[in-house]
């Protein structure tokens, strides 16, 4: 998820509530209010394009039966267990479709990751228009809408077997949501659709069988502001043997970014939200202003992983000690520098990196760890244009397929 090189203006969305009227306190439970206001990303839902996907995957009716169970809760606990249930089970269904288990439920491929993420946005905009029969608070709202984030995003389901399976060696890896839709609304994320397919799945290496969990991370500030990351990895990576963050990155070429950056640029998230400044971490008295990958980097990019050339990137942008403008550095961080651009980027992609490094390093743990930039993931030259164009077409079939086998590739050579 490298952003260009370009300085945007910051786009900042203010949303009003609206106060609730006598009528509506009137009606009953289980009711929904269209007039409350939807996030940025949830109003895209409602566009051609995500009904289209929907439609075509199986997973048009998801929304719709969240919310009648969402009407038929009566108390705050009732509410819980139903938004757990259901992300859960969307989480479930989304894996077991990429991995050919199951009813496909429509045309679009298995592997695809666009009807996870848009049968998602339908939930939560549900769940911000429902009306219960009982008092809910602001903050118990909140609540459900952050458990329906993690429980739909697979960061309960994170789980390594034990006892005669210990040894499996234990490898975390996470993905994103697509992003940049309102430039195509169509477009799909390699990495989000890479930890559907791997998740839960044993590959072999050179040093024995590897078990592999993943999760998906939405592309906004602030949820990882919330602590999103940390939340979802922090319990799993004393107990694993590797792990690596995925995201997309640059057109035709694969990296293993090297440092990461301690700083968010302007590049508006999928809420048209940016956040520039210092990456705000949790318990952060001396925070770094750089953190270095320790993923096997030289023995992956000298192995035949796939079709796409895999770079060893060192480049960063800092300011550097006693100076006040920002330079490359196509060697990593000098001495006292200040970050401003990590390999990655100064993006969420760029983030999630340098906080599951930095939540490695105060845990103490000696283990691989890093980032890994997918190519971009492109339609076929003839369906370029998302005006004009379709969802699919078989070049964008193949990209993302060799993408997948590509990351499937490098996890087995880096756990290896």
């Amino acid at each position: 998820m490298r952003r260009l090189r370009v300085q945007l203006a910051a786009i900042v969305v203010v949303s009003m509530a609206l106060p609730v009227t006598p009528a509506l306190a009137e009606q009953p439970a289980g009711c929904t209010d269209a007039s409350v206001p939807l996030t940025v990303e949830e109003r895209r839902s409602a566009g051609p394009v995500p009904e289209e996907i929907l439609r075509r995957s199986g997973f048009d009716s998801v929304a719709s039966r969240f919310t009648r169970a969402l009407c038929g809760a009566n108390s705050y606990r009732q509410a819980r267990e139903i938004v757990e249930r259901h992300g859960q089970r969307l989480w479930q269904r989304a894996v077991e479709r990429a991995q050919g288990r199951g009813p496909a439920g429509g045309d679009l491929s298995r592997v695809d990751d666009r009807p996870l993420y848009w049968a998602r946005l339908g939930m939560t905009g549900a769940l911000r228009q429902w009306q219960p029969g009982f008092e809910l608070s602001d903050a118990r709202r909140t609540a459900l809408r952050d458990r329906l984030e993690h429980s739909s995003r697979g960061h309960d389901a994170i789980g390594f077997p034990g006892g005669r399976e210990e040894e499996l060696k234990r490898v975390l890896v996470t993905g994103f949501d697509p992003f940049t839709l309102d430039e195509d609304i169509r477009i799909s994320n390699p990495s989000g659709a890479s930890a559907l397919a791997l998740d839960g799945t044993v590959v072999r290496t050179k040093a024995g069988r590897v078990r592999i969990e993943t999760a998906v991370f939405p592309v906004r500030w602030a949820d990882f502001t919330n602590g999103m990351v940390e939340q979802a990895l922090g319990p799993h990576l004393p107990e694993v043997d590797l792990f690596a963050t995925v995201s997309q990155g640059r057109p035709g070429r694969f990296d293993i970014e090297r440092h990461n950056g301690a700083w968010r640029g302007t590049f508006p998230d999928n809420d048209n939200i940016s956040a520039p400044g210092t990456v705000p971490v949790p318990d952060h008295p001396a925070q770094p202003q750089w953190t270095t990958t320790t993923l096997p980097h030289q023995d992956i990019v000298s192995a035949p992983t796939g079709r796409f050339p895999v770079q060893d990137n060192t480049e960063v942008v800092e300011i550097p000690a006693g100076e006040s403008e920002p330079v490359t550095r196509p060697d990593g961080p000098t001495e006292g520098s200040t970050a401003r651009e990590g390999g990655g980027g100064d993006y969420l992609s760029n983030e999630i990196a340098y906080r599951a490094t930095l939540l490695r390093d105060r845990l103490d743990l000696d283990i691989p760890g890093g980032h890994v930039h997918t190519p971009v993931l492109e339609f076929g030259s003839e369906n370029t244009d998302p005006a004009t164009g379709t969802i699919t077409d078989p070049e964008f079939l193949q990209n993302r397929q060799d993408i997948i086998d590509q990351v499937r590739s490098i996890i087995r050579v880096a756990a290896g």
